[in-house]
Formats: structure tokens, C-alpha cells, sequence
């Protein structure tokens, strides 16, 4: 898989044949940060289910300052590591976790963009949408992936959405 932009542009990060594991395409990536704006110069990031570890490395790629990635699988989690080593991507920190328990202990800080790519056979939304708001700074942006559109109930707005494929996709804010 290649990264898109940035100053890792071009550059490939190698993945771990984990089952369900779904790298984000290409073109769904380009429109993500063509939504969030190419450059996130010093922002905070957290992808909470890493898997291949695409979204933050494509932010960190595109100056994100810190990007928390976590990931619970032993096998994607060590190819995360080497990748992070590959690109000498400092701003990486790499936590082999539960995504929910992580989210539960209140995620290490708060962020400007959270990435949310769970497993799509597994029914995350309506134990992590009321764990995202602690975890949030003001204006914070939530990006998620499922196979239907997420209802995220009253106190949310969805910025923009799109589909690809049999993946859907949105970016979403805290309105309350």
C-alpha cells in the first residue's frame, strides 16, 4: 500500500494478513484529506483501530505533530512498528490495545481528528460514539468507516460523506 501525500508521499508501507483487516483505498484516503485539508500541521491524531495503519500514517505523513495509533492484533501491530521504524516517523506512538479500553481510559489526551475504522462485523458504534467526546478537543473532527452509514445520534453533524465500493464513509463534529 502506498501512501498518498506528504512528505512520505509515494512511499509504501507493507501491512500484516490479518483476518477483516481493510486497508482505506487510495481514492477514499485523497478525499478524506482532501476534506480535512492537505496540511495537518501540528494537529493530534488518533487512529483507534490502526490496522494497516493508512490513516495516521498518512497524517503524520501530511505534518500531523502526534499521531496515537492503536491496534490490539499482535501480527498488524508489529508491522506497524516496523513501519513507523521504516519512515522514522517520530510522531508515532504505536499502543498494542484494546480500542474500547483505550477509549474507556480516555485515550492518553485529547485530539483534533479521530480516525474509526472497526472491524465491520463487529457492532462498535453504539459502545464508541459515547466515548469519543472526552477525547475530543473543540473543533475536532471524527472520520469512520463501516458498511452502512453511522446514525450518530443527537449532539453530532455529519460534515460530509461518500461511499466506495462496499465501504461508507463520513466526517463527522460535535455540535453540543
Amino acid at each position: 500500500m502506498r501512501i498518498v501525500g506528504g512528505e512520505w508521499r509515494s512511499r509504501r508501507i507493507r501491512f500484516a494478513p490479518v483476518a477483516g483487516l481493510r486497508p482505506t483505498p487510495d481514492r477514499v484516503r485523497e478525499t478524506l484529506f482532501n476534506w480535512l485539508g492537505q496540511d495537518l500541521t501540528g494537529l493530534a491524531c488518533l487512529d483507534l483501530f490502526a490496522g494497516s495503519g493508512a490513516l495516521g500514517f498518512e497524517a503524520a505523513s501530511r505534518g500531523a505533530s502526534r499521531v496515537v495509533m492503536v491496534e490490539h492484533d499482535r501480527a498488524a501491530s508489529d508491522a506497524l512498528r516496523d513501519n513507523k521504524a521504516a519512515l522514522a516517523a517520530r510522531q508515532v506512538e504505536l499502543v498494542r490495545a484494546d480500542a474500547l479500553e483505550f477509549a474507556r481510559g480516555r485515550g492518553r489526551g485529547q485530539y483534533d481528528v479521530i480516525f474509526l475504522d472497526p472491524p465491520f462485523t463487529a457492532e462498535y458504534w453504539p459502545q464508541l460514539i459515547p466515548l469519543l467526546s472526552p477525547l475530543m478537543l473543540p473543533d475536532a473532527r471524527v472520520y469512520c468507516e463501516s458498511a452502512a452509514p453511522v446514525d450518530w445520534g443527537d449532539g453530532w453533524e455529519v460534515i460530509r460523506q461518500g461511499r466506495a465500493g462496499h465501504v461508507s464513509y463520513q466526517l463527522v463534529k460535535r455540535i453540543s
